[in-house]
C-alpha cells in the first residue's frame, strides 16, 4: 500500500472515531446515598403520618364526589395540609368539568316476587322520568317494565332487538378476583357502555350486577357512558346479593318484572382544582419526580381506599424525606389531581398545563388501588439504567417487594403524561380484597389497615427519593414511547 495511501487512510479512521460519541454509563447512587434512602425508609415504616393524614380527610371532608361543597372544601384541606406539613411549595391549577347529581335511588321487584333491590345509580345517568312511552308506566315515582336478563355484554350485543325493545335489561356479569385487579378490565367494559347497546335494542333502562367481588348487599358506583347518536337511558348497578337474588327469580318465573326510580341529572359546570405540593432539588431544581393520588372520591363512602389513601401516603413520603434533611438533586412533586372519578379531568388539565415542562418531568408514580401491601415493583427505562433499577430492587427488597418487568404502565392520572412521553414506575399493590370497597358506602377508614398504609409510605420513599438523587434522565425505551395506554 503507497505511503500516502496509507496516511489517509489513518488520518480518516481517527477522524471517524473522533466523532464517535462514546455515552458514559449514569452515575448509580453512592453507598453513602443509598444509606440515606435506607434511612429514610425505616423511619416510613415505624409512623404514622400516613393515617393520620388520612384520617384527617375522611373525618373533616368526608365523600368528596367531583362537583360538590365538599369538592372545594376537599381542594382547602388539601392547600393547608401541605402548608402544615412543611412543603416548599403549594399552589392550585383550575379544572373545569360538567358536573352530576346523584338524586333517589330506588328499585324493587314489582312480579312474580315483589321485594326490594340495594341499588346505585351509575355516574352520568339520566332519571327515570326522562323516559316516556306509551307501553310503560313512567312517572316521578320511577318506571315499571319487564326485564329481559343476559349473562354479560356480549349476549346483550348479540341480542334480536325485538326482544329487548320496551323492558329494562339486567345483566348479570360477575367480576373476577385477582390480587392485580386483572378482572376489572373485563367486567368494567359493561358498566361503561351498558346503557349504550342497551338503548341501541330499544331498552328502557339498564341494571347490572355490581363490578365489584363482594357479597355485602352495597351496590357499586362508578362512571357510564351514553353515545351521541343514541338514546340516553337510565343506568344502575346492583349489588351482588340482589343481583343473585334476581337470577334465582328468574330461574323460577321467566316473566319478571321491575319498578325502577333514579332521579339522576347533569348539574352544570364547577371549577375545582389540582393541588400541588413540592419539595424543591437542590441542584435540579426544574427537573421533578412526580407522584400522588386522585383527591375526589365516589359520594357514598369517605373515600377511604379511592384514593384518599393513595393521597396520605404520597403526601407523607414527601414529607418523610423533606423532614430527613437530606438535600437531593431534583425536585419531588406530590399531585393530588381533580375528578379522576368521572373522566380523569384533573389529570387531563395538568397534563395540558405543564406540555411546555413536559419534559421536566422526570418520571411519575400513582398510587390509586387502595391501601394493600406492595408486593411488586416494575420500571419502564432504557437498558442503560436496568442497573440503576438493581440498585432500586435492593433498597425495596426488605419491604417485602419483589423485581418485577421493565414494562411498567401508568396509573389512570398519569396516561395524559405518559401519552406525551412520560416514564412512568409502579409499586403494585395486593388489590384482592380492594373491589370489595371500590365505589361503595363501605369504602371507610376502618378498612385500612396503619401497618400496611406504612409499608406502601416506605416503598414511595424509596423510588422519590432515589430518582430523586439519581442522574440520568431515566428515558423511556424508543419502542415504549411510542405506544399509548
Amino acid at each position: 500500500m503507497p505511503k500516502t495511501l496509507f496516511k489517509a487512510l489513518i488520518v480518516g479512521v481517527f477522524l471517524i472515531a473522533s466523532n464517535i460519541s462514546f455515552a458514559k454509563p449514569p452515575v448509580l447512587l453512592t453507598n453513602s446515598e443509598l444509606k440515606q434512602v435506607e434511612s429514610v425508609r425505616e423511619q416510613a415504616l415505624n409512623s404514622n403520618l400516613s393515617y393520620e393524614i388520612l384520617e384527617s380527610l375522611t373525618t373533616e371532608v368526608g365523600p368528596r364526589m367531583a362537583g360538590t361543597p365538599q369538592d372545594t372544601l376537599a381542594v382547602k384541606w388539601a392547600v393547608k395540609k401541605f402548608k402544615a406539613l412543611g412543603f416548599d411549595k403549594v399552589w392550585t391549577e383550575p379544572v373545569t368539568y360538567t358536573t352530576w347529581k346523584r338524586g333517589v335511588e330506588t328499585a324493587q321487584v314489582v312480579s312474580p316476587f315483589p321485594q326490594p333491590l340495594h341499588i346505585t345509580a351509575l355516574g352520568g345517568s339520566v332519571s327515570t322520568d326522562s323516559v316516556f312511552t306509551s307501553s310503560v308506566s313512567s312517572d316521578k315515582d320511577g318506571l315499571t317494565a319487564k326485564v329481559i336478563h343476559f349473562l354479560n355484554l356480549d349476549a346483550l350485543k348479540a341480542a334480536n332487538p325485538s326482544q329487548v325493545k320496551g323492558k329494562i335489561v339486567f345483566v348479570s356479569n360477575r367480576m373476577e378476583r385477582s390480587i392485580n385487579g386483572m378482572g376489572y378490565g373485563k367486567a368494567v367494559a359493561l358498566r361503561r357502555n351498558g346503557a349504550i347497546e342497551a338503548a341501541k335494542k330499544g331498552a328502557l333502562a339498564i341494571i347490572i350486577r355490581s363490578v365489584g367481588t363482594d357479597t355485602h348487599r352495597v351496590p357499586h358506583t362508578g362512571l357510564m357512558k351514553y353515545q351521541d347518536d343514541t338514546q340516553k337511558i337510565p343506568a344502575a348497578a346492583l349489588s351482588n346479593p340482589d343481583a343473585d337474588q334476581l337470577v334465582r327469580i328468574f330461574k323460577r318465573n321467566k316473566d319478571v318484572s321491575i319498578k325502577l326510580n333514579i332521579g339522576a341529572k347533569p348539574a352544570g359546570e364547577f371549577t375545582s382544582h389540582n393541588v400541588i405540593g413540592e419539595i424543591t432539588g437542590s441542584t435540579a431544581p426544574n427537573e421533578y419526580i412526580v407522584m400522588g393520588g386522585h383527591l375526589d372520591s365516589w359520594d357514598l363512602g369517605t373515600g377511604a381506599v379511592d384514593d384518599g389513601a393513595g393521597v396520605a401516603l404520597t403526601m407523607a413520603a414527601a414529607t418523610l424525606i423533606k423532614n430527613s434533611g437530606i438535600k437531593h438533586r431534583r425536585a419531588i412533586r406530590v399531585v393530588l389531581w381533580a375528578n379522576e372519578e368521572q373522566g380523569l379531568k384533573g389529570a387531563k388539565a395538568y397534563a395540558d398545563a405543564h406540555t411546555k415542562d413536559l419534559e421536566q418531568h422526570i418520571i411519575g408514580a400513582e398510587s390509586d388501588f387502595g391501601a394493600g401491601r406492595i408486593y411488586q415493583f416494575s420500571s419502564l427505562v432504557t437498558d442503560k439504567d436496568i442497573p440503576f433499577m438493581d440498585q432500586m430492587a435492593k433498597m425495596l427488597a426488605p419491604l417485602g417487594i419483589e423485581r418485577g418487568d421493565n414494562k411498567a404502565g401508568p396509573g389512570p392520572d398519569l396516561i395524559p403524561l405518559y401519552k406525551k412521553g412520560m416514564s412512568v414506575f409502579r409499586l403494585s399493590q395486593d388489590g384482592t380484597d380492594y373491589f370489595d370497597l371500590h365505589h361503595t358506602a363501605d369504602d371507610t377508614l376502618d378498612k385500612v389497615n396503619p401497618e400496611a398504609l406504612a409499608q406502601n409510605v416506605a416503598a414511595y420513599t424509596v423510588y422519590a427519593l432515589m430518582t430523586a438523587q439519581y442522574q440520568s434522565d431515566l428515558a423511556r425505551p424508543k419502542e415504549e414511547s411510542k405506544n399509548e395506554h
